[in-house]
């Protein structure tokens, strides 16, 4: 079994009024020796911007901005900016991100050339109701059900006539095109999806009714194990190695008291298809341990969004708790090396 080290926590709210309920879920990016987090910054009534720090190494924090980096500016973000992932494409930065209106959550697209100016370029998942989506997949006979077999969460129990939009959160941008095509990861619960497009002009709603007629080609990786039989999703960009792209995402369990447990997972994906399922280990790479992991806003949380490598050192970069923002590490090669052990089944 792969070990594991919890660094500790290293990021928690102040008394600055943008994130004076929280911070958790950072995009993480190494530039020369620094690392830039940008993070969700909860202030008091679960409205969020993206605050942010500068690391020196990948521990010792450096800087710290007294205000928010990104704010909510448009309808479709108008309650939030969350949870952030971050790669870098030729010489643009990619910030993904989600936007919460009130009642939906959805991924978003901000880019930039120096870290500080960003660009929103606006939604980029599926301007779809969920209606609309099940009509799709549910023609195609190929989809796991579970993707659609409970509706209640997309109807509001006090307004039965309000259809929410399609949810789709967790959209990671590799750091590089894949066979000349930008890819992402977006997430449809319960499992994470993959799109290529030449361009991001490509994604019009008639690009989604397509993809979903043929949902079951774009499955990346759907629960198997008990600890994310509840739901996975595409947790920090992936990294390449020469056995494949890694993948730290999170599972989720749901206990049979109904809670909810967070877990860090690793999987490897085959680097020039990357729908592709090479490997995935058995067991969770880490899970809520310590105090600062098990109680905050929401109990029993480790959510991977980014990483950065320091040798042979991968240091993996978490909210704990909703609560506060925290690092684990593990060695980089031992991690693909126990990955490889596990391949023994066809995705």
């Amino acid at each position: 079994m792969i070990q594991v080290k919890k660094e500790g926590v290293l990021l928690t709210k102040t008394g600055l009024e943008f994130e004076n309920e929280g911070v958790l879920n950072p995009a993480v990016i190494r530039e020369g020796d620094s690392v830039h987090l940008f993070y969700r910054a909860v202030r008091q009534g679960n409205n969020s911007s993206i605050g942010y720090c500068r690391l020196d190494g990948p521990l010792t924090v450096a800087e710290r901005w007294d205000k928010p980096i990104i704010v909510p500016e448009f309808d479709y973000e108008s309650h939030g900016v969350e949870d952030a992932r971050i790669t870098k494409i030729d010489d643009v930065y990619y910030m993904t991100y989600t936007g919460y209106d009130g009642t939906n959550a959805r991924g978003a697209l901000a880019t930039s050339k120096d870290l500080i100016h960003f660009e929103k370029q606006g939604l980029i998942v599926p301007p779809l109701t969920f209606a609309e989506f099940v009509s799709l997949v549910e023609s195609s006979g190929k989809i796991n059900e579970n993707y659609y077999l409970d509706p209640k969460f997309y109807y509001l129990p006090t307004d039965t006539e309000r259809k929410k939009l399609l949810w789709d959160k967790n959209v990671i941008f590799f750091p590089r095109k894949i066979n000349g095509k930008l890819v992402f990861f977006h997430r449809l619960r319960p499992g994470i999806q993959l799109v290529y497009v030449n361009s991001l002009k490509e994604l019009t709603k008639e690009f989604w009714k397509d993809y979903f007629l043929n949902m079951h080609e774009h499955i990346v990786l759907d629960p198997i194990y008990e600890y994310e039989l509840a739901y996975i999703g595409s947790g920090c960009p992936p990294i390449e190695t020469e056995h494949g792209w890694l993948l730290i995402y999170h599972g989720v369990k749901r206990t049979e008291e109904g809670f909810f447990i967070y877990s860090a997972c690793a999987a490897l994906l085959d680097l020039n298809n990357p729908v592709k399922e090479i490997a995935r280990l058995p067991y969770t790479l880490f899970s809520p341990e310590y105090e600062w992991e098990l109680t905050g806003e929401v109990n029993n949380v480790v959510f991977p969004t980014g990483t950065a490598i320091f040798g042979n050192t991968l240091f993996i970069y978490y909210g704990a708790a909703d609560s506060r923002i925290a690092c684990a590490s593990v060695n980089l090669s031992d991690l693909v090396a126990e990955l490889l052990t596990y391949t023994t089944f066809t995705p």
